[in-house]
């Protein structure tokens, strides 16, 4: 297969961010006296989008009364707003891969489960001179991953078939959204999430660093296998 745009997640995959949303987790645990988490702990709650995460960062009791959960995601949103790239960088290799792909006339994009706002000011920041097509991110009346919805729209936007695109990504959420969509899905090994889940929820290729994946993934624009 020839494969012609390349659409990333982003926390664990294109840029280590969980530095800054375990720091604004813990100030808004903080703020309501709930105990702390872990960074490996909060590693494990990130995923599915900043209202699956603060459900599972407060207490149970809390989090079922929803009135209150929303109160918590909107203060941790408040809180983590001030620091999104005061940790975050990208992942050692992403900045020269895209590049390459760039270069190889490559349609990128981003579909994450990150808030929009956090998405576009952190793909603005950490990487000004790569031309993200579009930057899908979680926003309130649309379907987060593992729906394959957003994802789908990415491709019919810059006009690429399903089967042309290459889904890179960290975690279960990401293989299962790159299989509902019907694109080659890519696990990376250097996210939040271990090698086994990769495996287990179907990823289709593994690489271990990012310019691994011009060794494994036919990219060319200018061609089409797909009739």
């Amino acid at each position: 297969m020839i494969y012609k745009a390349a659409i990333f997640d982003m926390d664990g995959t294109l840029v280590n961010s969980i530095a800054d949303i375990a720091d604004g987790v813990n100030e808004m645990l903080e703020h309501y006296n709930f105990p702390n988490h872990t960074l490996d702990e909060i590693r494990l709650m990130v995923g599915n989008g900043a209202r699956k995460l603060i459900e599972r960062a407060i207490p149970a009791d809390n989090a079922a009364d929803k009135n209150f959960l929303q109160e918590a995601l909107d203060y941790y949103n408040g809180c983590y707003a001030k620091r999104l790239t005061v940790k975050t960088r990208p992942y050692p290799g992403i900045p020269e891969m895209l590049k390459i792909l760039k270069d190889k006339k490559i349609s990128l994009a981003v579909c994450t489960n990150k808030q929009k706002f956090a998405a576009d000011e952190m793909i603005y920041t950490l990487f000004p001179d790569i031309d993200f097509k579009k930057i899908v991110g979680d926003e309130p009346g649309k379907p987060k991953k593992p729906d394959p919805t957003r994802a789908l729209e990415i491709a019919k936007k810059i006009g690429i078939k399903p089967k042309e695109v290459a889904y890179f990504g960290d975690t279960a959420v990401d293989m299962e959204t790159a299989h509902n969509a019907g694109f080659l899905s890519i696990g990376v090994t250097w996210g939040f999430r271990p090698e086994s889940e990769l495996r287990e929820s179907g990823a289709e290729i593994i690489i271990h660093k990012p310019l691994e994946i011009f060794d494994s993934i036919n990219f060319d624009a200018g061609q089409s296998s797909v009739k």
